[in-house]
């Protein structure tokens, strides 16, 4: 593709720099990584203008920098002696994914894409779809490819050209759907711009990511934005959110709605145009039974899986296969072959011994909608060893605490990724919620708090392990060092 074809109607015709360059191989955000006839992409960053490093990215052979003048981009290109094409595009950022589609040939138009947001359950409802759906794949916090098969990421939801690459990529090993996990983040900073979406899913909407956002009106606008995509058709929603009315609201008229609920009687059935409903809901200790009903029909289904939350996630993706046009006696067929997730309520232990629960329940309402669920399972006592991620939303930090402190017999207060902050300081922020009560005690190395937990419980007892869920690594000053919950609970059990 020719530099003047991918940028047509992004920069300023006058810019005789598009016709200086024929042929490009490809694009780069990352200025090492550039080879031979790239093209560079300098952003405005939050720290740092990426046309700081023009110089790097030429002499590795980019034929070109297309950049944003914002961000002290203007400054630096005037300060330039580039010897290549520069070529300015107001707002690149959120034009880039747009641009890199037409590089990639626009691929994500040629699969049935859904995006799945929410604060909890997108990865379930992610790798669950492509559990469900024939040639499905992956984009998101576990990574992207397939299932059981996938690369990893840096980002819940890819920067806005990675995104378009992994499309291309996964096109052309035949995928016809795609399950994307769409962040606030992503859609606030325009990393899914350029997508074809002919789907969404809203899980739930609770508290997460104000350190960024700033308050929860921004975070929900950000995550409405998704209802924006030109190409959307049908939207799943969970009536039983309470933010589900404002996500209702905002839904353009062209676009169908499907609603999932287990509530006994829903005021929200006149704002749908189709509804799914569980009924009869019982925890067991193979997983979860329960009724379907849609239409006209009812179906019996249970799945291998646990909490009470998991039928919202599977209402979300039985809605989305009902919405591409399966039965639903075809689809509750499927229901039964579902497996865990890595770091979903992923089971271990049981009959004589605990029954542990790792999950990557990491906010207050993800805390409160696990260890309710487990108490369900629970015949004795119920045990959450949790901790709180350092320089994180700090205001969360007292909820969770008081919220181990209300459903929970034992706990255990430990670390979880403390970052660059003190650990301790950390945990005295989850203390704050909490009342003075001898159900709590502190152990903030995480390998002996799991170990001491593990040891301590009878058989019985429920043991969830919160806050990291699939993470393999812990993160303290910068550096990440090897960890999994779920490695240290299976050599706890030994």
């Amino acid at each position: 593709m020719k530099l003047s074809e991918l940028l047509a109607g992004f920069a300023l015709s006058s810019q005789t720099d598009l016709h200086a360059v024929n042929e490009i191989t490809g694009l780069s955000l990352n200025s090492r990584a550039v080879v031979a006839d790239n093209v560079f992409i300098a952003l405005a960053g939050s720290k740092q203008h990426g046309l700081s490093y023009a110089k790097q990215a030429i002499s590795q052979g980019a034929s070109a920098i297309i950049f944003d003048p914002a961000g002290g981009g203007k400054q630096l290109f005037e300060n330039s002696q580039g010897t290549v094409p520069m070529i300015a595009i107001d707002n690149l950022g959120l034009v880039l994914g747009d641009i890199a589609a037409r590089f990639y040939g626009d691929p994500s138009s040629l699969m049935t894409v859904i995006g799945i947001t929410g604060t909890n359950g997108k990865t379930s409802c992610s790798q669950f779809l492509s559990q469900m759906l024939e040639d499905c794949g992956i984009i998101g916090t576990l990574g992207w490819g397939e299932w059981s098969n996938l690369h990893k990421t840096l980002n819940t939801t890819p920067d806005a050209l990675a995104i378009q690459s992994i499309f291309a990529q996964l096109l052309s090993t035949g995928k016809k759907t795609v399950a994307m996990e769409v962040s606030s983040h992503g859609l606030e900073q325009g990393r899914v711009n350029g997508v074809r979406f002919k789907g969404a899913v809203f899980t739930n909407i609770s508290r997460d990511h104000l350190d960024y956002h700033g308050s929860m009106e921004n975070y929900l606008q950000a995550k409405l934005a998704l209802l924006q995509t030109p190409e959307l058709a049908f939207v799943v929603i969970n009536l039983d959110d309470a933010y589900s009315e404002q996500i209702l609201a905002a839904v353009p008229h062209t676009v169908r709605v499907w609603g999932i609920t287990h509530a006994a009687d829903s005021s929200k059935v006149m704002q749908v145009h189709e509804q799914i409903r569980a009924k009869n809901i019982i925890n067991k200790l193979d997983g979860i039974e329960f009724d379907v009903c849609w239409q006209t029909e009812t179906h019996n289904v249970t799945i291998p899986l646990y909490g009470d939350f998991n039928v919202e996630n599977v209402l979300c993706v039985l809605a989305v296969i009902l919405a591409l046009g399966a039965s639903l006696s075809e689809a509750t067929q499927k229901l039964a072959t579902l497996q865990p997730v890595a770091g979903r309520m992923q089971q271990f232990g049981g009959d004589d011994q605990p029954l542990v629960f790792v999950d990557y329940a990491h906010t207050p309402d993800a805390l409160d909608k696990v260890l309710s669920s487990a108490r369900k399972h629970c015949q004795q006592d119920l045990w959450v060893v949790f901790g709180c991620g350092g320089n994180r939303d700090t205001g969360k930090r007292p909820q969770m605490g008081a919220c181990a402190e209300q459903w929970a017999d034992k706990v255990i207060i430990t670390d979880d990724n403390p970052r660059f902050e003190n650990g301790l300081d950390i945990v005295n922020a989850i203390l704050a919620g909490c009342k003075v009560s001898d159900k709590i005690e502190v152990i903030q190395n995480r390998e002996q708090a799991i170990n001491s937990a593990i040891s301590r419980a009878k058989m019985g007892d429920c043991i969830v392990i919160a806050g990291k869920g699939h993470e393999d690594y812990q993160e303290i000053k910068g550096e990440r060092f090897p960890f999994s919950d779920s490695i240290c609970v299976q050599k706890a059990l030994l």
